[in-house]
């Protein structure tokens, strides 16, 4: 890679960022699609991102994806919103046109790819359950809305916050029905009945952890779970659903189909076809 004074810059800011696995397969995408461009990891600390986002303007870098935990504060930091990213809460990438800054949420839409990819599942009118009710889950809510799921349960420890999104997203679709449920022991006699896609939406997994409560019980024969953490091992999430014949995926395939979708907005083309997917396929 040669950098010059007319290289395009991209790049993802957070807190941490180390860990990233995106400048690995934006990077390789980038190469394979012989653009003049590169992809940086900057850190970012909170109190930092106002600066930091001023700076792509200043810097004239093409844009920037976020991750944790700037996905809700930079909606406030960008001069224009995506309708979906409003919905959504939260916005993952921002495209800086000509010193305007957009801010577009490409997480739902990775989601949606990587069901189809990966497992083979097209969720309109699938009764579905996620686990969990922070901003992964607004995401993947709104995304299954617009995708026309039938149902959608959030399970989450307090009922409370799974109250509160839905009361947030349900007035914007009329055609999908949704119920809270608290995240415990008695989740798989209080859920109606057994779901088509179980999707873990929250962290629980990351360091070998485990919920500890029947959740696959909740899953019908022949139906799948989809878990958006990815580590080096399976989870246990993902070894229990194995377990009892169901289809299973981790979140390496919504990480690059969201990036796929970045890419696209950035550099007004696509990339080429599972060139991120591959970069990912070995993780150090």
């Amino acid at each position: 890679m040669q950098l010059t004074g007319k290289t395009t810059v991209v790049g993802i800011f957070g807190d941490p960022v180390e860990h990233s696995l995106s400048p690995r397969m934006q990077n390789a995408a980038i190469k394979s699609s012989g653009l003049d461009a590169v992809y940086v990891p900057f850190h970012v600390t909170p109190t930092q991102l106002c600066d930091a986002v001023a700076a792509i303007r200043a810097m004239s870098l093409r844009g920037v994806n976020l991750t944790i935990p700037h996905k809700e504060a930079a909606c406030h930091l960008v001069d224009e919103m995506d309708k979906q990213a409003v919905l959504m809460g939260a916005i993952n990438t921002i495209v800086n046109e000509n010193g305007c800054l957009k801010g577009y949420n490409t997480d739902g839409i990775g989601l949606l790819n990587a069901l189809k990819q990966e497992l083979g599942v097209d969720v309109a009118g699938k009764r579905v359950l996620l686990l969990g009710a922070g901003g992964a889950c607004r995401a993947a809510l709104v995304a299954l809305c617009q995708a026309q799921v039938s149902w959608i349960g959030i399970a989450n420890r307090t009922r409370e916050r799974a109250q509160q999104l839905i009361e947030k997203v349900s007035p914007s679709f009329s055609g999908t029905a949704f119920a809270e449920y608290e995240l415990s022991s008695s989740l798989a006699n209080v859920c109606p009945k057994p779901v088509d896609l179980l999707i873990n939406t929250t962290a629980v997994g990351l360091k070998g952890d485990a919920f500890g409560l029947p959740v696959i019980d909740c899953v019908k024969t022949g139906g799948a779970v989809f878990d958006m953490v990815y580590t080096a091992e399976s989870t246990v999430l993902l070894d229990e659903a194995r377990m009892r014949g169901l289809e299973v995926a981790d979140g390496l395939g919504m990480l690059s189909a969201q990036g796929e979708a970045a890419f696209q907005l950035w550099f007004g083309c696509a990339p080429e076809a599972s060139v991120m997917r591959r970069a990912l396929d070995k993780i150090d």
